[in-house]
């Protein structure tokens, strides 16, 4: 299942079916798992594991040393999960020392044509990034999140769960969940109806997220009054746990 002209290291370990297309480099501490393709021309370097059912397209670079001055080669990692999709040219770098030495990958995400992760990013799982989408080192990103084409995250900032960004937008501060933002600065234009419908909450749950995005953006409160009228209805319903975490747990301040 490997190309002949694909250069393999003895000290990678692939499983028996994975497909390795020409001209591709697999380095030495790569780990990849059943079921996974990697197109022609892809580099992957370790100390890195992929999981299973990955696909990866041609010309993208995996595992590669962090975009970081201060990197000195030290041992850190990139981990990823299982059934991802990783297309042309995108970049996803290993971690640094000076944050968790890991960049990690969930489960079920799209990686369009040209994105960067860089080192030490965080994405759950189901994410998407659209075409050249950027994040900068440090970056969480939570499930279910989308990025439209071209949107940037900065470095340290962590985007919350079924937010969406949109296109060309520049995230410079903690994004909420549930919120979607566009322009640059990014700037907050409402909860992201169409994706919560389309993941199945139900009405009422959308009026009780609608109600928290309103005490947050539109009520004239104090972040910190707003932030405890939304634990308060978080204590009587579960779809703004995770916002009312987000908010306790925001280091950067958020987008507002």
């Amino acid at each position: 299942m490997i190309h002949p002209h694909a250069v393999v290291d003895d000290r990678a370990r692939l499983a028996e079916d994975v497909v390795v297309g020409p001209f591709s480099v697999i380095g030495p501490e790569v780990e990849i798992g059943p079921g996974c393709v990697i197109g022609s021309h892809v580099v992957i370097k370790g100390p890195t594991r992929i999981g299973r059912e990955n696909r990866i397209y041609q010309f993208a670079s995996v595992g590669d040393a962090p975009q970081d001055k201060k990197y000195a080669g030290e041992d850190t990692r990139l981990e990823m999960g299982d059934r991802n999709t990783i297309r042309e040219y995108a970049t996803i770098n290993r971690g640094t020392v000076q944050d968790r030495g890991e960049t990690r990958i969930g489960n079920d995400c799209l990686l369009m044509a040209y994105t960067h992760v860089a080192h030490d990013c965080v994405l759950g799982d189901n994410v998407i990034m659209s075409n050249a989408a950027s994040l900068g080192g440090h970056v969480h990103v939570a499930d279910w999140v989308i990025l439209s084409g071209f949107a940037l995250v900065h470095q340290f900032c962590h985007v919350g769960a079924h937010s969406f960004v949109g296109m060309n937008a520049a995230v410079t501060r903690d994004l909420p969940p549930y919120v979607l933002v566009a322009g640059n600065p990014a700037e907050p234009h409402g909860i992201n109806s169409k994706g919560l419908m389309r993941r199945g909450f139900s009405e009422s749950s959308l009026r009780i997220i609608k109600q928290a995005y309103k005490l947050l953006y539109k009520s004239g409160l104090k972040l910190e009054e707003a932030r405890k009228a939304i634990d308060e209805l978080a204590s009587e319903h579960a779809e703004l746990a995770c916002l009312s975490e987000f908010l306790e747990d925001s280091s950067r301040g958020i987008l507002r």
